[in-house]
């Protein structure tokens, strides 16, 4: 039987660590309003089924309710902005800069463009959903 794939990550300060076992999404870019007010940027995540994904240390982890259908995970002492997990979705996503590294993952695609910083431009040619979200 072949080793199965591993990947683990944490916040900046280690109070909160998870793991995943088996492979994950590539990275879609997210470019929502939410998402830039909660990162600064973009969120780039990738994502894990939840059966798969386990939370070693929760000592920092907070959930904040970001929407009537969905709640982000952040560690309350550094601010690391680490999960998004939509209610009823079997599914979390998790920014792919809290992964350790190498994760053999790149950005496939991004979505909610039409809400994206007029700072900057996407140039990377993947796919990209024009969608917008409300503030």
């Amino acid at each position: 039987m072949a080793d199965e794939e591993i990947h683990r990550g944490s916040c900046l300060c280690g109070q909160v660590t998870y793991r995943i076992k088996g492979p994950i999404r590539d990275v879609i870019a997210c470019h929502c309003t939410q998402c830039r007010k909660t990162t600064g940027h973009m969120m780039a995540a990738t994502a894990a089924d939840l059966e798969r994904f386990e939370i070693n240390r929760d000592d920092g982890l907070a959930w904040y309710r970001s929407s009537d259908i969905a709640e982000r995970g952040f560690c309350t002492t550094c601010g690391a902005s680490l999960f998004w997990r939509a209610d009823g979705k079997d599914y979390v996503a998790i920014a792919a800069g809290t992964l350790d590294t190498p994760t053999g993952l790149r950005i496939s695609g991004h979505i909610f463009c039409a809400n994206k910083g007029d700072y900057y431009d996407i140039l990377d040619g993947d796919y990209q959903e024009a969608g917008t979200q409300g503030d």
